[in-house]
């Protein structure tokens, strides 16, 4: 399954109560910091397409830095997804294919818009219409969610204004987790969320 949603929905919380029951979870995010870590190509085709500025003085990638130059400037941030996704979705291929025993697949992504195809999954567990399940919550929730996190104000902004409205993801979703409330009530629509992934007729195939 894909599990998407959101800046700040909480979808991360949610991979790790399904990981708690017995999922393999690939998240893109840390795919995506391990591409551009020092000394990859990754990171000499951001620096190539973005400046020197963007490096940080310990030879990292400056995330800030080049969070300030992309986010709100639609061409600057294709830039960077023509760098980056094609290279997460390899590594994330190769992850996924690497948790064939575990009873769920799990390909935890940032971003799903409508044009977007799902993304590769290990021949054995592809089944047509591999589901997707999105985390939902208020805009103002997530905005308190992020600011709370130490994210400043102007890149919240347009961090939430480069993604796809609340409605736009629902329209993608299989399956929609509310998570307006607390952990609890999280819990209980993941307790749902697997018994449908794991029925007999469940929507996800399992290797044998």
């Amino acid at each position: 399954m894909v599990l998407t949603g959101g800046i700040g929905s909480g979808k991360s919380e949610v991979a790790r109560a399904l990981a708690a029951r017995g999922a393999h979870v690939v998240d893109a995010d840390v795919l995506a910091r391990r591409v551009v870590e020092p000394g990859t190509p990754g990171l000499a085709a951001v620096i190539a397409e973005f400046g020197p500025e963007v490096v940080a003085p310990d030879g990292s990638l400056d995330r800030a830095a080049l969070a300030d130059l992309v986010f709100g400037q639609a061409d600057r941030l294709a830039a960077l997804e023509a760098i980056i996704h094609p290279r997460v979705e390899a590594l994330a291929a190769e992850e996924l294919a690497a948790g064939g025993d575990a009873p769920v697949l799990v390909y935890e992504v940032p971003l799903l818009r409508p044009e977007d195809t799902i993304p590769p999954f290990p021949s054995e567990a592809t089944v047509e219409g591999v589901p997707v399940v999105v985390v939902d919550a208020p805009d103002e929730l997530r905005r308190e969610r992020l600011l709370a996190r130490g994210l400043p104000d102007h890149q919240v902004t347009a961090r939430m204004a480069s993604q796809p409205s609340r409605a736009e993801w629902r329209a993608r979703a299989d399956r929609v987790l509310d998570n307006a409330g607390d952990l609890d009530a999280l819990e209980r629509q993941v307790d749902d969320l697997w018994g449908w992934l794991t029925a007999p007729t469940a929507p996800v195939s399992r290797p044998g």
